[in-house]
């Protein structure tokens, strides 16, 4: 008798463990908990937000996710389950509001506000997607990130948003780089077609490089502490498939007081513009 066929395991894809990160479980009425998995230092800002954008969209199932506004209240912790408690603030006819509060080891550390949306027909236009390279053959940014270090072993391979670089990280001697900058991102791994998850994940992605733009001008190298989120907004434009390159384009028009303003606008290949960024960051050496 022959023995049964082994099919061989496959390794799930960075993305695909972020999906499995973003299914949350039900603890009660609009109650949800999540788990922020290993890591070392904070919680990464943007896991917070698409986390929080799983739970508030959970109770609101049949409109679609336009707008969020966020404000982190302390840093979260690794290996601890932060639970969500959604407040269903408003259910009209066009427009449905939602607030939620993270909460970890008993301390709120995330508001976050959010309004959904049914599909309208109406007017339609945008400024002009940036100028910027394709994103094939362009240079990776943890690659850079650990030349810059000078330590090959800072280069993190684990992270489920990949990040190609449009212009130098560094200035020459004498220069000063300009607070703006242009990067690809995508997915490490094919999304499904959930919308609410491709939704979080264009979230989770704006978190990525943006505070970096604002540390430009002032010369901070990679071994420096820059800071931390302190607020995120988001509006979605158009239907967030994450499922090709986006180009995002961020600047901070103003720093002052330990605190830079972020704006950052999202395109895809063809240039539609799908996604608008704001966050203040706290900015400190």
């Amino acid at each position: 008798m022959s023995s049964p066929r082994t099919e061989p395991r496959t390794t799930p894809t960075l993305a695909a463990r972020l999906v499995r990160r973003l299914d949350l479980a039900e603890d009660g009425p609009d109650s949800f908990v999540g788990q922020p998995g290993r890591g070392e230092g904070a919680v990464f800002g943007g896991l917070l937000l698409a986390q929080a954008v799983m739970a508030v969209g959970r109770t609101a199932s049949d409109r679609d996710l336009h707008s969020l506004h966020a404000y982190f209240l302390r840093p979260g912790k690794y290996g601890v389950p932060i639970r969500f408690r959604v407040t269903r603030v408003r259910n009209g006819t066009s427009f449905a509001a939602r607030s939620v509060v993270a909460e970890q080891a008993g301390k709120e550390i995330l508001h976050l506000t959010a309004s959904f949306t049914v599909h309208e027909k109406g007017f339609s236009h945008q400024d002009t997607m940036p100028a910027a390279p394709p994103p094939e053959g362009l240079p990776e940014w943890e690659e850079v990130r650990a030349a810059l270090a000078g330590d090959p072993a800072q280069r993190r391979a684990d992270g489920p948003i990949e990040v190609r670089l449009c212009e130098p990280e560094s200035a020459p001697p004498g220069a000063k780089l300009a607070p703006r900058r242009n990067v690809w991102l995508r997915p490490r791994g094919q999304l499904p077609a959930d919308a609410l998850v491709n939704a979080a994940f264009l979230v989770y992605a704006s978190d990525r490089t943006l505070l970096r733009t604002a540390a430009r001008p002032h010369g901070l190298t990679w071994r420096l502490k820059v800071g931390a989120s302190l607020d995120h907004a988001v509006w979605l434009h158009r239907a967030p498939r994450f499922d090709d390159w986006l180009l995002y384009a961020t600047s901070s028009p103003v720093a002052h007081g330990a605190r830079a303003l972020l704006l950052g606008a999202m395109y895809r290949r063809d240039g539609t513009r799908i996604a608008s960024i704001a966050q203040e960051g706290l900015l400190r050496v």
